[in-house]
């Protein structure tokens, strides 16, 4: 029987539900297998995505085999898996319903065709998968599930049975017929929480979904990809305080079985210009002003603690530790809770910060009054700081080092600072930043650029080339006709092309300080696609971009990575990055260029 399974499915294999505080991944066999409650970032209470069945799922399907289909419903995050058997056929539809005062997961099993029969197996673990709660019976039908601070109630019309520490279940549903199950969760010390009505929660989240989807602008032949990325962007938003989360999953491997294994339920400072031009130009301002905003309040504060990302209400204690107890996904291991690189110096956030506030200027988002100030100090910061080693976009865990794109987006900081001066008037040392800017880029171009290589590098002195690279035009650092961003393109072409995607560097350099090998980054190969479409080459730019599009699955999803060899998603999932990359593609093919907005802040 589907549900059975004890190991993790194939990363592409789930589906993402959420409600814009938390997020849920259903695999196609029907099995929810990650669940944090009652936020994105707090211990989740399904885990056997990062270990097996006993660290905590959820698991719904026929008892005979069955074919599976599924797709969301039009617009929305509300996932609908059809089981067909011999006997007939029935729907799942997963959900976690908008305006709901409570935290709520509803599965409504719906008949469809013939008569169905079902089986359900609950396995809840509070703490990543570390603690077996108390199961008591409520008095209307139903159960409780405690633990510490954490309750969660179950409520279906079927008898529930305990067994071996897991509550079962098995029904039949006949055509017409639907068995909802609500799943809510409070904190323990509270009340238990009110029934919810399943089908007028769906009515309601399905009309929230349809409305907010359908103000999505975007023209062109990938506007359904582009309008199925902005959803899942708005899904990892919290929407208490507009933080979006760069994946609402922990340690899923960069490599299959391997330890390159991260906690992204954060927020990073490095996501900030695009996501916020993504939603602006495609309908969402009041996303991109929430945005903005949780920004400003997130780095406000001593310059010199600024860092690279945050929690999701702009929380700095981010502490790595590991979850010993969970074998990994798929045996991946070690399980990480928290990240440690939020401790890191990483330069190109200042420019990614800068660059983000001054497109909101450019696209009329009232910044806060204090906005300005905020910005000057950390600029005063960065003055002393620019010409620091550091880790780099792509947090090393080695030694420091002068990155060449660290320090062009150190020279995107003053840029964009200077320019939000010139075309908003306001106040600052001018001469001074233009000197300043003046003197990043020579230095950047002398130290940065490898003559005999004929191509920029890695970093200062290094002769190993680095995907990031290819920002240095899409930064409007120089032109895209210069022949150095000529040269290195085909460079990277060249070295870091594998398999037809691109490789962030090659980690058997040793330069990140951790084992090599991982897969295709896949937002390196979205880069490489605009870098096409700035040197005038649509076609080679067009088929990159569809090969990539083959990368997401049945869902319209990406995580972060992809292992061509193995042809499967690597990296958390889904990653807010690989989508929000795949929209500014998109805008580039149909010539609205994110890019090109962030060079000349048109």
């Amino acid at each position: 029987m589907a549900p059975h399974h004890d190991e993790a499915a194939a990363i592409e294999d789930y589906g993402l539900i959420g409600d814009c505080c938390s997020a849920a991944l259903v695999s196609r066999a029907g099995s929810i297998d990650w669940l944090c409650w009652p936020r994105f970032d707090s211990a989740a209470c399904f885990a056997g995505l990062v270990g097996t069945a006993e660290n905590g799922r959820w698991a719904i399907a026929p008892v005979a085999d069955a074919t599976i289909t599924r797709a969301y419903q039009d617009g929305s995050v509300i996932l609908e898996t059809r089981f067909a058997t011999a006997e007939g056929e029935v729907a799942l539809i997963d959900f976690m319903p908008t305006g709901s005062p409570t935290c709520t997961l509803i599965r409504l099993v719906r008949g469809l065709r013939g008569s169905v029969a079902m089986t359900m197996e609950l396995v809840l673990r509070f703490d990543y998968g570390s603690i077996v709660p108390w199961v008591s019976r409520l008095e209307e039908g139903g159960i409780t599930a405690i633990a510490g601070p954490d309750m969660v109630v179950l409520r279906a019309p079927v008898d529930l049975v305990g067994r071996d520490m897991r509550t079962v279940a098995a029904f039949t549903v006949a055509e017409g017929e639907s068995v909802p199950f609500v799943l809510s969760y409070a904190p323990s010390h509270e009340a238990i929480p009110a029934a919810v009505d399943a089908a007028a929660a769906l009515a309601r989240t399905a009309a929230y979904w349809r409305e907010w989807s359908g103000r999505c602008n975007h023209e062109g032949p990938a506007a359904a990809a582009v309008k199925r990325s902005l959803i899942t962007l708005k899904a990892l938003t919290y929407a208490p305080t507009g933080g979006i989360v760069a994946a609402p999953t922990t340690s899923l491997p960069e490599q299959l079985g391997g330890g390159r294994n991260w906690d992204y339920r954060y927020c990073w400072l490095r996501d900030a210009t695009i996501t916020l031009l993504a939603f602006m130009h495609n309908g969402y301002f009041d996303e991109a002003r929430s945005w903005a905003a949780w920004l400003l309040r997130s780095v406000a504060g001593s310059p010199d603690q600024l860092q690279i990302m945050y929690g999701i209400a702009g929380e700095r204690r981010l502490q790595e530790w590991q979850a010993g107890w969970l074998p990994g996904y798929q045996g991946a291991s070690p399980v990480r809770i928290g990240n440690a690189a939020h401790e890191q110096v990483q330069l190109d956030v200042f420019g990614e910060l800068m660059d983000a506030l001054h497109q909101a200027r450019a696209g009329g988002l009232q910044l806060p009054e204090a906005g300005w100030a905020v910005q000057t100090n950390i600029v005063e910061h960065l003055e002393k700081i620019w010409d620091q080693p550091d880790e780099g976009l792509w947090e090393v865990r080695g030694k420091p080092r002068h990155f060449t794109h660290s320090k062009v987006m150190a020279w995107v900081a003053l840029d964009r600072t200077i320019r939000s001066a010139e075309e908003h008037g306001l106040d600052g040392p001018l001469d001074r930043w233009r000197a300043l800017r003046d003197h990043m880029h020579a230095d950047i171009c002398a130290r940065g650029y490898d003559a005999e290589r004929g191509s920029f590098v890695q970093s200062y002195g290094s002769k190993e080339l680095d995907a990031s690279l290819l920002l240095i035009p899409l930064m409007g650092f120089l032109p895209p006709e210069d022949p150095r961003i000529r040269f290195t393109l085909a460079a990277i072409e060249g070295e870091l092309l594998r398999d037809g995607f691109v490789l962030r560097n090659r980690t058997e350099s040793g330069a990140d300080g951790l084992p090599a090998g991982e897969g295709a980054f896949l937002a390196c190969s979205f880069w490489l696609c605009d870098n096409y479409v700035q040197q005038g080459r649509l076609a080679e730019a067009r088929a990159l971009f569809e090969r990539l599009m083959t990368l997401r699955n049945d869902l319209g999803l990406l995580s972060e990575e992809y292992d061509p060899r193995a042809r499967r998603l690597v990296g958390n999932f889904p990653q807010a990055f690989s989508h929000v990359a795949l929209i500014g593609s998109a805008m580039a093919l149909v010539g609205n260029a994110p890019a090109e907005m962030r060079a000349t802040g048109d």
